[in-house]
């Protein structure tokens, strides 16, 4: 693996840095404060081409490797994890998904809406009662006609208020577990589709997380995508690659940390000196600085896999165990160097690390990331 960026790829990520830079940072502190993002980011991240990285052109993307794509995922973590998850769902887990599974209609009709920003996506999987044994979800689609008629639930969806079409799975089979599912993209104005708002989380604050309740909503049967009994395919498929979307913002949770700590080691003095020159003070620094180097480096191994067609299922649970959990180190170290004053909100350290917390929760638990690659390497077939 080469290690030095491209040309494109330099020029991509320096354009999400100024973006960032720009308008994400300045307003994250307010933006979680109000519990919601501006819905005006969407358009500007789709004029930018974020919403249609790695989407082949044909269908309204911009094309690019996947090392292109966390780089500018990288960006807007260390921005606002809040925006970072709106194209790492979007784009990552509900466009990629229809590239790689739909039919031609269904790309006709939504990738060029998606990748422009237009409309936005959301993946309905985790329900009230299946988060890790996603296997065992209980929504149901049944047959009717030339029709399915869904009921159910779903929990804890990113983008979920904003969402124009729920990449949404149920079951559709008598089959237990995986077998029996089945995924639909369902438009959100579908009748007995309703959603609802979650707030109070402890981070992610401005990202509009909603539960959706399905009651009698029909969709045509050329709504399914991939053939019946294969959606715990599609999603488990679309998750492999949207671990290294959450690896990439873990990084730039980390970054932030760093960044923010080092400027205010250099600028806060304690018995007569900045702190910066405090030796247990670089012990902080350093260790961030380590789980940031080696983070990035699990996450662009992802990307390079990927690319070049390898296997990269365990690569991706062992780029986003590590580098979420290095989040989580990376802001608590970070709060740490800040003090007393990192624990109010003039400063972005407490944000970092409640942001960071939830980063080893979804898209996979650490510990279900444990047995996953434990699994991988002993050549187990269950948990």
């Amino acid at each position: 693996m080469d290690l030095e960026l491209t040309e494109e790829q330099a020029a991509v990520r320096q354009l999400a840095r100024d973006f960032v830079d720009r308008e994400v940072t300045p307003h994250a502190a307010a933006w979680d404060r109000a519990e919601s993002v501006d819905r005006g980011i969407v358009k500007k991240l789709g004029d930018l081409g974020f919403l249609g990285l790695t989407i082949p052109e044909e269908y309204g993307g911009c094309g690019g490797d996947h090392l292109a794509y966390c780089l500018v995922t990288e960006e807007l973590g260390r921005g606002d994890s809040s925006v970072r998850g709106i194209v790492s769902v979007s784009l990552g887990l509900v466009a990629k998904s229809i590239a790689a599974w739909g039919s031609e209609a269904q790309k006709r009709e939504w990738l060029p809406r998606l990748c422009s920003g237009e409309a936005v996506g959301c993946f309905g999987l985790t329900e009230p009662g299946t988060g890790s044994d996603a296997a065992n979800l209980t929504t149901r689609a049944v047959r009717d006609g030339d029709d399915y008629v869904i009921t159910g639930s779903k929990m804890f969806i990113t983008n979920g208020t904003w969402a124009d079409v729920v990449l949404l799975f149920a079951r559709t089979g008598a089959e237990p577990g995986h077998k029996g599912i089945s995924a639909f993209l369902v438009p959100t104005d579908t009748p007995g589709l309703e959603r609802r708002e979650i707030h109070g989380k402890l981070g992610l604050r401005g990202q509009a997380t909603a539960e959706i309740v399905l009651d009698g909503a029909r969709v045509p049967a050329t709504a399914m995508i991939a053939p019946e009994g294969k959606g715990f395919s599609v999603a488990m498929s679309a998750l492999a690659k949207g671990r290294m979307s959450v690896a990439a913002g873990c990084v730039g949770i980390a970054q932030a940390c760093l960044d923010a700590a080092v400027d205010y080691a250099g600028e806060r003095e304690q018995f007569g000196t900045p702190i910066a020159q405090h030796q247990l003070v670089q012990e902080l620094i350093a260790d961030i600085a380590v789980d940031v180097a080696a983070a990035r480096l699990l996450t662009w191994q992802v990307a390079d896999h990927i690319d070049r067609g390898l296997p990269f299922a365990t690569e991706s649970s062992t780029a986003k165990l590590y580098a979420s959990e290095a989040a989580v180190r990376c802001a608590n170290n970070a709060l740490q160097v800040f003090g007393g004053y990192g624990y109010i909100d003039e400063y972005p350290v407490g944000k970092l690390l409640r942001d960071a917390r939830v980063m080893t929760l979804y898209e996979g638990t650490t510990q279900i990331h444990k047995l996953l690659i434990g699994r991988a390497l002993t050549g187990t077939s269950a948990f």
